[in-house]
């Protein structure tokens, strides 16, 4: 699942697989944008904030962001998928980004206004970690779990870092913010998860990277908690959407 992590890998390798190169194809399948074209152009940035991507050419910066499936896949053989919403071509190398959530081409003097509404950046050489407490206890009745991903709290959060976060501190996703006693301490923790998982390809949270071991809680339902063995239940949203799946421990969660 894109993640904060998942989506600062993506930039590293956009960035390492397309800057100071001039790009030979651009293709553009999204009807609004169709007729751009940044061909002879040079990709100068690829930046990333939160869950958001920016690759900044010439004078157009290429919004994405990966919403639940999206991904950006680089060939040196052209990439065949259906799904494909973009293609980037410098020389040999090839990027596409495949089924993207969000996909526009902005004026590259304003491109970071469309995340001006985020909270600190987690993965960000400006993150707060004062700022991101000061903004998680802004509503001290909200729902721990909706206060960790909503983006303007902080950048970067999913479902799976939501989940294990709260069984982490030992709360349930539906506890209310309140209940934490140190704001300051949860988002440190954040940051600590989300930066030790910024270079990998498999997520962990326990510390162990062997399959099946990396997670607490999320995915893991029916499946016995690892700290106590208590089985780990799961709350699946009234809208049929897999977006909020709940994991939690009933004894380690309160």
């Amino acid at each position: 699942m894109p993640e904060g992590d998942t989506v600062f890998r993506t930039a590293a390798a956009l960035r390492d697989a397309l800057v100071g190169r001039t790009l030979t194809r651009c293709d553009i399948r999204v009807p609004q944008y169709a007729t751009v074209d940044l061909t002879d152009h040079t990709v100068d940035e690829v930046l990333s904030r939160g869950k958001h991507l920016f690759i900044r050419v010439g004078p157009a910066s290429i919004h994405s962001h990966l919403k639940m499936d999206g991904s950006w896949r680089i060939s040196p053989r052209g990439v065949a998928d259906h799904k494909v919403r973009i293609v980037l071509q410098a020389g040999q190398v090839t990027a596409a980004g495949i089924d993207l959530g969000v996909l526009e081409v902005l004026d590259r003097a304003y491109d970071l206004d469309a995340v001006a509404h985020l909270g600190p950046d987690l993965l960000g050489d400006d993150w707060d970690p004062q700022q991101a407490a000061a903004n998680l206890a802004v509503d001290p009745d909200r729902p721990i779990a909706a206060a960790l991903l909503d983006q303007r709290v902080m950048a970067g959060v999913g479902n799976v870092y939501c989940n294990e976060l709260c069984f982490i501190f030992g709360r349930l996703p539906t506890s209310t913010v309140t209940t934490l006693t140190d704001p300051l301490r949860v988002a440190t923790r954040t940051r600590e998860m989300l930066w030790s998982n910024r270079l990998r390809t498999a997520r962990t949270t326990t510390g162990n990277t062997r399959r099946g071991h990396q997670l607490w809680v999320y995915g893991r339902a029916g499946e016995p908690c690892r700290r106590c063995g208590t089985r780990i239940l799961r709350a699946v949203p009234t809208d049929g959407t897999a977006a909020r799946l709940s994991y939690w421990c009933p004894s380690c969660q309160r």
